[in-house]
């Protein structure tokens, strides 16, 4: 067959293939014309979940009458006019293709009327072939209509679902709109009935989060805000407790863009991987902001994901921003969005603690730069000269330096505080303790309640940590060093980070196109697999520039250490041992939950207590 080139219709149906998957895609694409186009109110109207009708109706800039066959051309648009612009797009589309390719696989109409004409225009294509231009009364703004999507496409029109799950996926994809545009106010319609309203305005964040995500969300959220090397990361993370069992409830927004990418959730993760109960995932609505020439964003036909220039950079950023953001939730700390606050307070949440010059992107909202997370201090802190003593003086009898008490040593009783008068601790007073298992205090708000194994065993690993951190992570020679045979790949990356491997406790040298010699492992590691460890340790350098594993695995066995090492159920406290629990927990990092994700504690306000009993009724 000789070669010939394919007709325009066709290549715009090709083109259909790339950016529109179903009618979301269709929704997506004309919703951020809109807004490119400086829209405060965008209308969809909807019918069989967009697979007969999706008109998108918008107060924005309007097309003039001339320039609506060009709107329709591919490759046409008023958005970027060199490649200097297209390094530093700053709109949500740019490429010209989206009409075009809608166009050709439904029956369209595009009408617009420019804010300063006397009347409108439009413009009717069925299938990609395009009719003639028409006056047409309408509104300053720009209507688009699609009708029939793949009526001419039958093989991609039998690949769509049910009306219910299409209209799932549209709302879904406008939920994630309504968190980044809050300035827009947007009206849904499904067959002739609205169905979703999201108001404009000056919504305050737990109103915001609570339309979009729920009231829950809202109450459990986090406030994120810091900045340094001309980065940005604001937004809200939610508490540990608040987690899900699908990333359903995960946002990120590049430069204000919608997007997915590996190398950023997989610094979430990481954040939360010591709070997080197994297999649950965290929720979050997270907005990254960087000078536009370091992302790429023209490497997804329907913009879904971006490529970083400091992949490595921006992989660390989030994971230490996120990491310290959650090491200050202690127990007794309250941090949703939706918590009561008097008026004229601050919104409570997380910044970072040091101050310097704004950055670059700072607008002026009191974000702040950068600072390396370091392990903050503990009041109860533990002398770090040696791990084997640190280990007895946390879990041994005093004297015993192996460690292996049967008895776990309990907090300082002179912790304690005297039940005096002025402000109580926010964990309060212990007044009982209920079946050997679990403290009873009382709080200026009501009850609360605490699960001392649980609590006891994150403040146990907490200093664990802490004193391995003082130590520093040692490397254990190997009498015979390992030859281990891996991929080039994972070769040339162990040749190019050895230094990162030394400081991980690991000595590796390449001995051949797919081999290495492994000299040293990290010494507190030594028993367990160090060529599995490494193997992974090599795939994480290459997937995200980063690595854990190291920490992870040395943390794991920390936990299993204080797990043993913690308060057991039935045993007898005193009441200054449970105050001196009590403080413990109010100081250290990450006490709400236990190593293994679950909560430490719960509080019960004496509102809640009386509606238990039907007082005032």
């Amino acid at each position: 067959m000789p070669i010939r080139p394919l007709p325009d219709t066709l290549i715009n149906q090709i083109a259909a293939g790339e950016v529109v998957e179903r009618p979301a895609s269709v929704v997506k694409e004309l919703v951020e014309n809109a807004l490119d186009a400086g829209a405060t109110r965008v209308d969809i109207d909807l019918e069989e979940g967009g697979i007969r009708l999706i008109r998108i109706r918008d107060d924005g800039g309007g097309i003039p009458p001339e320039e609506l066959p060009l709107a329709i051309s591919r490759h046409a648009t008023s958005k970027i006019a060199s490649l200097d612009d297209l390094e530093a797009v700053a709109t949500l589309g740019f490429r010209g293709e989206a009409l075009p390719s809608i166009a050709s696989v439904s029956r369209f109409m595009l009408a617009s009327r420019p804010r300063d004409a006397e009347h409108g225009a439009a413009l009717h294509v069925d299938g990609g072939r395009v009719g003639e231009i028409v006056p047409k009364a309408h509104a300053p703004g720009t209507t688009v209509e699609v009708r029939e999507l793949f009526y001419n496409v039958p093989a991609r029109r039998k690949f769509l679902r049910a009306e219910r799950t299409e209209l799932g996926h549209i709302e879904e994809w406008l939920r994630s709109l309504a968190l980044a545009r809050p300035d827009v106010e947007l009206r849904v319609s499904h067959n002739g009935k609205p169905s979703r309203r999201y108001r404009a305005g000056d919504l305050d964040a737990a109103a915001r989060l609570g339309e979009t995500l729920g009231e829950d969300f809202a109450r459990s959220a986090l406030r994120i805000d810091h900045s340094g090397a001309g980065l940005r990361l604001h937004g809200w993370i939610a508490q540990p407790h608040y987690s899900r069992a699908s990333a359903d409830q995960q946002y990120l927004y590049v430069n204000g863009r919608a997007v997915r990418d590996r190398s950023v959730a997989h610094a979430v993760k990481l954040a939360y991987q010591d709070v997080l109960y197994h297999g649950r995932q965290p929720a979050y609505v997270l907005f990254l902001e960087l000078d536009p020439t370091r992302v790429d964003v023209n490497v997804h036909p329907a913009k879904h994901e971006v490529r970083f220039r400091d992949a490595r950079l921006i992989h660390d950023f989030v994971f230490r921003t996120l990491q310290e953001a959650l090491a200050q939730t202690r127990a007794g700390v309250e941090t949703g969005v939706a918590a009561s606050a008097m008026p004229g307070q601050a919104p409570m949440g997380w910044q970072p603690s040091a101050s310097a010059a704004p950055s670059p992107l700072d607008n002026g909202a009191g974000a702040r730069p950068f600072v390396p997370w370091t392990p903050a201090p503990q009041p109860l802190g533990l002398r770090v000269d040696e791990a084997a003593g640190a280990y007895a003086a946390l879990y041994g009898e005093p004297g015993n330096s192996s460690g292996a008490s049967a008895m776990p040593v309990l907090p300082r009783q002179d912790m304690a505080l005297p039940e005096a008068q002025g402000e109580v601790p926010p964990l309060g007073y212990a007044i009982a303790q209920l079946h050997g298992i679990y403290i009873l205090a009382e709080n200026a708000e009501g009850l609360v309640v605490v699960d001392m194994h649980a609590a006891h065993e994150r403040i146990g690993y907490e200093r664990l940590k802490t004193a391995h951190d003082g130590i520093g992570l040692r490397a254990q020679p190997l009498l015979v060093p390992l030859s281990l045979a891996v991929g080039e790949r994972d070769a040339d990356v162990a040749e190019r980070e050895s230094e990162t491997l030394v400081q991980l406790g690991f000595e590796v040298t390449r001995s051949g196109p797919q081999t290495l010699a492994v000299r040293s492992v990290p010494a507190l590691l030594a028993h367990a697999d160090p060529e599995a460890l490494l193997r992974d340790v090599l795939a994480d350098l290459r997937e995200h520039g980063a690595t854990r594993r190291v920490a992870a695995a040395r943390d794991e066995l920390l936990s299993t250490m204080a797990c043993h090492g913690a308060v057991r159920a039935n045993r007898r406290l005193t009441i200054p041992e449970m105050n001196a629990l009590l403080r413990d927990m109010e100081a250290t990092e990450r006490s709400g939950q236990c190593n293994h994700g679950r909560p430490t504690w719960a509080r019960f306000s004496l509102g809640e207590i009386d509606r238990w009993f039907l007082r005032g009724r």
